[in-house]
């Protein structure tokens, strides 16, 4: 696709195919049911409503179903909006599967695998390594297609394991700027953060949030995780703890969802790394949709600002 939803600015019209990731009913003001459908395509995705539904557009325009619509972009208390004037689900006339419309990672799995695999042999602290490698290769599969979360950064197919690349080039920037930082353990700690989410999101696409995620979360889960592989590796060192440690603190505050603040210098280096890569991932997808010379609609994340895109 030349274009996308995240190419269209407010006025536009649009006409063509898009994945309806979510759709929600709910009861509008004079009591009659609408879905909230949440669009998307390679480039991005959008709010939609759809009034006056019934029983049978309910089933019709349910989640994880690929359709045609014709609409306009509005704004709609400072978002993006799209007002549908018609839309029917694909068929196979029209050509078009998920895999076509379903926003991926730029770069591959088998490239972003090959990265990892480099920052694990790298490694010279034998438990870290072993660790690590353990975990991965337990839960590859996943890793390399679920989301990093199910809104704001990296919610795509694949985000997860773009976050940890894009983490691991900030990471090996940072030591070679300060050396007395554990590499070994710093790595390790930005592959492992997050590794928790493929227990606690549903899958790939169309993601929510698991039972185990909403009772659990992926901090606590991965905790476990790194403790069960200890007790699996036979490994009984300091070095568990410190990991450990390092997966509890990576949100720096407890407001932030971290159970305990990063108390050792590579914690607090992976809590800044993870909120920048997150950051900056917010914001180009939001400038992405927007001319030089334009404000961002207002992204909640990243406490409700708007973001001016330069003219040079």
């Amino acid at each position: 696709m030349e274009t996308g939803i995240n190419h269209y600015g407010i006025g536009d019209s649009i006409d063509t195919y898009m994945y309806i990731k979510s759709s929600t009913k709910a009861l509008a003001s004079n009591g009659k049911p609408f879905l909230t459908l949440i669009l998307s395509d390679k480039t991005g995705e959008i709010e939609a409503k759809l009034w006056d539904v019934s029983e049978e557009n309910e089933k019709t325009f349910a989640g994880e179903r690929t359709v045609k619509v014709q609409g306009d972009i509005q704004n709609y208390r400072g978002r993006h909006q799209l007002k549908i004037r018609n839309i029917r689900v694909t068929t196979e006339a029209d050509g078009i599967t998920p895999a076509d419309l379903i926003q991926t990672a730029p770069i591959s799995q088998e490239e972003m695998m090959d990265k990892i695999t480099q920052f694990i042999f790298e490694m010279r602290n034998p438990n870290i390594q072993r660790i690590t490698r353990h975990l991965l290769k337990k839960y590859q599969k996943d890793f390399l297609t679920f989301p990093a979360a199910t809104k704001n950064h990296h919610e795509f197919y694949s985000g997860l394991a773009y976050h940890v690349v894009s983490m691991l080039d900030l990471a090996s920037a940072i030591v070679k700027l300060y050396p007395k930082l554990d590499k070994d353990l710093l790595y390790a700690g930005v592959i492992l953060h997050d590794l928790g989410k493929v227990f606690e999101l549903s899958g790939p696409v169309s993601t929510v949030y698991t039972a185990e995620g909403n009772l659990l979360g992926h901090i606590t889960i991965m905790v476990n995780e790194i403790g069960k592989a200890a007790d699996e590796l036979s490994i009984k060192a300091e070095e568990i703890m410190i990991l450990q440690h390092l997966v509890l603190a990576h949100h720096g505050k407890a407001e932030w969802g971290s159970p305990k603040p990063p108390m050792v210098k590579e914690a607090e280096v992976l809590h800044y790394i993870d909120n920048l890569d997150a950051k900056i991932n917010m914001m180009d997808r939001a400038l992405e949709k927007v001319k030089p010379g334009e404000f961002t609609e207002r992204v909640f994340a990243l406490e409700n600002r708007s973001f001016y895109k330069p003219n040079f």
